[in-house]
């Protein structure tokens, strides 16, 4: 795919004016192109800025960009999780950002306290519980299901994830490392089959039986009731009467070397609008970053909650202690 694009910027060079025009910006994104291109359709449709982009995984990205340096096409670095937002502007491939739109519709614990990186869709990550055999009046908080009555009754998805590791990074931000190592330890104790590689797979493992209670991302549970109408599955808000559920963010940043800084910035500043929050949250059936943007009516039926305020920064600042935590504590 790297050659490829490569060979595609060679043959826009060729073209005088095109590579680099001030009517179109690139884009680096680590999202989906199923749940980006129908957005930068929009943008292109409502202004007339083309976008160009490569999608690939988080990690190959930074290093690319890294590697490119100045020579770099890529005007935004779009990706998901705030760990992996905070590394780019750690690694200094993201510059500051001086918006008073985006600081205006994007809360302050939903991005970079230096301003090089905003959210644009929340992603709650919560427990799920079968209906069949679990009362919502069991459950409290993400630590309770490390007590005795759920050995043998929990799953949960492979520590390999950064969903995980950044959920372990936030409770570490929350109670030292002493304390919520004992908590992973709990939950491993508790497992009721080795962990799954994907959400997905940890809901239909409640559904069949195997397990009584999960933590994962609200979309997963979304898609599965686009394709089912009913499942014997439903979300708990976890920890609402404490720091609340703990939320990620898909996100971006302007690229340090960009061409077009100021072209990247309105596109930002539309993102973060009413006329395509909602667009970037649907597609994914997440949540909207703008508090003032409501989320889509099939989201919006899961009832509302208290999110976790903590900058998400935190996320990657404490990335690495997690990880090494987790195995610790034997979390595979």
């Amino acid at each position: 795919m790297y050659k490829q694009f490569k060979l595609l910027l060679a043959g826009l060079l060729l073209i005088p004016g095109s590579a680099f025009a001030a009517d179109e910006i690139v884009v680096y994104s680590a999202r989906n192109e199923q749940l980006i291109k129908p957005i930068f359709d929009a943008y292109e449709k409502a202004t007339g800025t083309r976008i160009k982009f490569i999608t690939d995984k988080a990690a190959p990205l930074l290093v690319r960009l890294k590697a490119e340096g100045k020579r770099t096409p890529a005007d935004i670095l779009l990706t998901v999780d705030a760990g992996n937002l905070w590394k780019a502007a750690n690694d200094g491939v993201l510059q500051p950002i001086n918006s008073k739109v985006l600081k205006n519709n994007i809360p302050a614990h939903l991005r970079d306290p230096a301003n090089r990186w905003f959210g644009f869709s929340v992603r709650a990550r919560t427990i799920v519980y079968s209906t069949k055999r679990v009362k919502p009046s069991e459950l409290s908080t993400y630590e309770a299901l490390g007590l005795p009555k759920w050995k043998g009754r929990l799953c949960l998805r492979t520590s390999k994830k950064v969903y995980n590791q950044s959920m372990v990074a936030m409770m570490i931000a929350h109670m030292g490392e002493k304390k919520t190592e004992n908590i992973i330890r709990s939950w491993v104790n508790n497992l009721a089959t080795k962990v799954f590689s994907n959400d997905t797979s940890l809901i239909k493992a409640i559904i069949a039986g195997q397990c009584d209670v999960g933590i994962v991302n609200t979309y997963y549970y979304g898609r599965l009731l686009r394709k089912q109408k009913s499942i014997p599955v439903a979300l708990y808000w976890s920890n609402q009467r404490g720091r609340g559920v703990h939320v990620n963010v898909s996100g971006a940043g302007i690229v340090k070397y960009a061409r077009h800084p100021q072209a990247a910035q309105k596109f930002l500043e539309w993102l973060s609008s009413s006329q395509a929050q909602n667009l970037f949250a649907d597609l994914n059936m997440e949540y909207p970053a703008n508090p003032k943007i409501a989320p889509h009516a099939d989201v919006a039926r899961w009832g509302k909650f208290k999110q976790d305020r903590i900058n998400v920064s935190r996320a990657g600042q404490l990335q690495k202690q997690a990880v090494k935590l987790m195995d610790r504590a034997g979390y595979r």
